[in-house]
């Protein structure tokens, strides 16, 4: 796991794929951290996003860094424990601490629960994870 989430920093930006009824929805995301051994992502429970996730918990992200990319998908849950919020606080000050704070009842964490990663190359052979 913490291969993937270093992965995905490096990216700075990566990109989350959600279903909004039978309509793909994506979007930038930047901020992941690894936390009880699960990857986390964060967002506002005000937004769209939140909601889609909360319907349709199957997702897929996909980044690019140094001419390789990762695809993930799987399954993602929300985790409401103030800890869950504090570890993404925690591995992502910078970007979110003018955003959130982990009591606003705004920002929300999801982990994924199941799924799998691959980083792929033009020149080597892809190397594959579980979520």
């Amino acid at each position: 796991m913490k291969e993937i989430c270093e992965y995905l920093k490096n990216c700075g930006t990566f990109y989350l794929a959600t279903v909004d009824g039978d309509k793909p929805q994506l979007r930038p995301f930047g901020a992941v951290c690894e936390f009880e051994g699960k990857l986390y992502i964060v967002t506002n429970n005000q937004k769209e996003v939140y909601k889609q996730m909360k319907a349709n918990p199957n997702v897929a992200i996909c980044g690019m860094y140094k001419g390789k990319w990762i695809r993930l998908s799987g399954q993602v849950e929300e985790d409401t424990r103030r800890e869950a919020r504090v570890a993404m606080m925690d591995a992502n000050t910078a970007a979110l601490s003018t955003m959130y704070n982990v009591d606003d009842r705004l920002m929300t964490v999801f982990r994924f629960v199941s799924g799998k990663g691959t980083v792929y190359s033009f020149t080597e052979a892809p190397v594959e994870y579980s979520l």
